[in-house]
């Protein structure tokens, strides 16, 4: 990387938290405040390192990141930033404070460092102003969205004059180290996202009070749109409410006379009142919705906009509705609030669009990343179609809808983007970036397909495997479709990739589909599907040619099963992989025991004997462990030493294509794991501890029963350790130990209860 180390100033809640996502990236930085009066006087900057190490959700991928943070202060160690390569400025949205900290880095940096501003509301003219053209070169504004860890977008604005190597050299760095969607924005309020989040906001906060809406069907009408789970109101909580009315009040100064976000940019006159009793959202004690105080049970209430008095909340959510053409124009017929929150929004967006980006396609990703909305606002108009649209938004119709062309056309493979003047222009991406939804996907769509899985060529003889559906779950029709897909690259292809391009991988096994034959004893077809998805990951192991894995969010139970068979892994940074089986009272049966505990028999640095690797193995499955990260998943031997780690997500794609083809020369397939198991010794051995743990009071009693038939499993049932085992006689004990599980009341409760409330049961 051409960036070995940084330096944020500013170590509030957002420069720490810049900070240490710098340090996930293994990279060094400092971390400086104003000094403190008394003797320590970095005091400052250590505190907002103690809070970003109990930070919830973790800010820190590992607890080593901490080490790369140098907590210090701006007048001891200004000196240090000769030694750094990017300062990023994260102090307050004061336009003199920040021009103070730029006098002090234009002295103390060397000529060659880029300096940036985190800034959302302050114009990069302004942030320059007075400072000389040498200054102006090497400056930029870099915004990043909270929190730094988990937000993808990276919205940048810098001067025509900047220095290209230095601009370049901090984008790339962001890109493939920080894992940022780097989006070039105009200098103008709020850039992209900001500017058309907040009418987004703003407009269905109003609508909703002009309705008397309760604010779960508000939140529920958003999502069928692919906004996030959280709406609009959940949203601001997370936000903050107390941020509101200052991010409104910055758009009413700055935005030009006639811009409609600034026609509405006031704050509802309640917002203050509930800010005044400390309730601010998330942070606080509650915003639109909050936990019901002084009762032991968590109830989750919500604001009554009409009576501003509290109610508990009730589930809401709109059946029957798909993310598709017809049903998302019935919807806006018949709802009114989604038509007086959505149309005005997408229109404004064609309204803006042309002053605050290059192209609609930087529009749509700023709120795909931004906002995590499932498709930006060009490809939603496109899917309402332009033409329809035109005809519900009210004159002028801004220039993007005058004509019944869509916005996005694929001509000769390349995916171009219309602008103002009804011009198509190529869409670009950086080289190694490759999204499955691009132009092939496009024009000729999947070679194979069922319901919950697809199959797509990729190019250069890679097939790619991707399961579609709720969490992406794998029932029997994905696993067959698996096997044909095999069949398929055995004859034409060099290998393929299980990839998705959601924000999970796999939840695991579908488990609605066991319920029919649950409900009927249909124990013979129980075994069917344990059977089948052994099979299936089997074939998987033991192919012709390389199988990559690219998981990026979750990979559970079945997921992370069909991850542990793949020959390579090339995994996104925030991959949460776990064998969690135990929590519905099951063992995993479609070869994770045999698997895991083959990664830790064969460790070349553990302990000699079978048991410390298989009390190893043993704790992992019957605590049911989720990494938090691709590192720790490393670390639990879900993924192996050689794994990689991808920072971008949307680098994944490309980079299992790559390792697939890097594979397939003189490809062999895996030799198989032998078992060396020392049998009932070893299972009498793994039920002391259990037995233990149960007395403490640290799980419960159906929770050893479950362990009882894992520590089977494990230690090979009634193995000699002279004989070594197969994995096909692992494969047995796991399928005998799953089947006498899910005959159990206590497992059948559990999967009841999951099932019909989405959440574990411990019994």
């Amino acid at each position: 990387m051409n960036i070995q180390q940084v330096a944020v100033i500013g170590a509030g809640q957002m420069g720490s938290a810049i900070a240490g996502h710098i340090a996930n990236a293994g990279v060094p930085v400092w971390l400086l405040d104003v000094p403190e009066t008394g003797e320590n006087r970095n005091l400052r900057a250590e505190t907002a390192l103690a809070k970003l190490q109990q930070s919830r959700p973790p800010a820190l991928m590992t607890p080593k990141a901490a080490v790369l943070i140098r907590p210090g202060n701006i007048e001891d160690d200004l000196g240090r930033l000769k030694e750094v390569d990017w300062v990023i400025e994260a102090v307050l949205e004061d336009l003199d404070i920040k021009q103070d900290v730029y006098r002090k880095l234009e002295q103390a940096c060397r000529a060659d460092t880029m300096i940036s501003s985190n800034t959302s509301t302050l114009p990069l003219k302004r942030l320059c102003q007075g400072f000389p053209d040498s200054f102006r070169q090497r400056f930029m504004i870099s915004h990043f969205f909270n929190p730094p860890r988990y937000m993808r977008l990276l919205e940048w604005v810098a001067a025509e004059d900047v220095d290209p190597e230095l601009r370049d050299r901090v984008l790339d760095f962001a890109d493939q180290a920080l894992g940022k969607g780097c989006v070039h924005c105009q200098d103008t309020p709020g850039f992209i996202a900001n500017r058309i989040g907040t009418f987004w906001l703003q407009t269905g906060l109003l609508a909703a009070m002009e309705q008397n809406l309760a604010i779960e069907q508000a939140d529920a009408a958003m999502r069928v749109f692919g906004m996030p789970k959280t709406g609009i109101f959940a949203l601001l909580d997370l936000i903050g409410l107390d941020l509101l009315p200052a991010i409104l009040n910055s758009f009413e100064q700055a935005l030009p006379g006639g811009d409609r976000l600034k026609a509405i940019a006031r704050p509802p006159s309640f917002l203050q009142d509930l800010i005044d009793q400390g309730l601010t959202g998330r942070k606080g004690q509650g915003g639109f919705y909050r936990l019901k105080p002084n009762v032991p049970d968590k109830i989750k209430q919500a604001l009554d906009l009409g009576s501003q008095s509290y109610r508990d909340s009730q589930r809401f959510a709109f059946k029957g509705i798909a993310l598709e053409t017809e049903s998302l124009h019935e919807f806006l017929r018949n709802n009114a609030y989604a038509a007086k929150v959505m149309l005005p929004t997408l229109r404004y967006a064609a309204e803006c669009a042309p002053a605050i980006a290059d192209s609609i396609a930087d529009v749509d990703q700023a709120m795909r990343l931004g906002f995590n909305w499932k498709l930006g606002p060009f490809e939603l108009i496109d899917l309402l179609g332009v033409d329809w649209l035109r005809q519900q938004v009210e004159a002028p119709v801004p220039a993007l809808l005058a004509d019944k062309r869509p916005c996005y056309r694929t001509r000769d493979g390349q995916l171009q983007a219309k602008n103002e003047t009804g011009a198509y222009g190529n869409v670009t991406r950086a080289e190694g970036v490759q999204w499955l939804a691009d132009d092939r996907r496009r024009q000729q769509g999947p070679l194979l397909h069922c319901a919950t899985a697809s199959v797509w060529d990729i190019g250069d003889g890679v097939l790619c495997f991707t399961l579609h559906g709720k969490m992406n779950t794998i029932a029997p029709e994905a696993l067959e479709l698996l096997q044909q897909t095999l069949e398929a690259v055995s004859e034409n292809s060099h290998g393929l990739v299980l990839y998705s391009e959601d924000e999970l991988f796999s939840a695991g096994a579908n488990l609605a589909r066991f319920a029919p034959a649950l409900m009927a004893g249909d124990w013979a077809a129980l075994s069917g599907i344990i059977r089948l998805g052994q099979e299936t990951y089997r074939q998987i192991k033991y192919a012709p040619f390389p199988v990559v894995g690219a998981p990026t969010g979750m990979a559970l139970g079945g997921g992370c099963e069909l991850l542990l068979h793949c020959d390579a892994i090339e995994a996104h940074a925030e991959s949460y992989v776990g064998l969690v089986e135990a929590g519905v009272g099951l063992v995993p049966g479609w070869g994770g025991c045999k698997e895991l505990l083959g990664r830790w028999l064969f460790e070349k640095k553990r302990p000699q004997g079978p048991m410390p690797a298989i009390a190893q193995a043993f704790e992992t499955i019957a605590l049911a462990k989720v990494s938090q990260s691709a590192q720790e998943a490393k670390k639990l031997k879900f993924f192996r030493a050689d794994t990689g780690i991808i920072a971008n997500k949307d680098r994944i794609l490309s980079a299992a294509k790559a390792r697939v083809l890097k594979l397939a020369d003189g490809y062999h397939p895996p030799e198989p794991y032998v078992y060396p198991l020392p049998g009932r010794s070893g299972r009498t051995a793994l039920l002391l501890a259990v037995e233990q743990m149960r007395k403490a009071g640290k799980i419960t009693a159906y929770d050893q029963v479950i362990a009882e038939q894992l520590a089977t499993v494990l230690s090979g049932g009634d193995a000699d350790i002279t004989r070594p085992l197969t994995e096909q006689a692992l494969l047995d004990l796991e399928h005998d130990a799953f089947l006498h599980l899910v005959k159990q009341k206590g497992t059948q409760q559990r999967l009841k209860h999951l099932l019909e409330t989405g959440k574990p049961l411990r019994n």
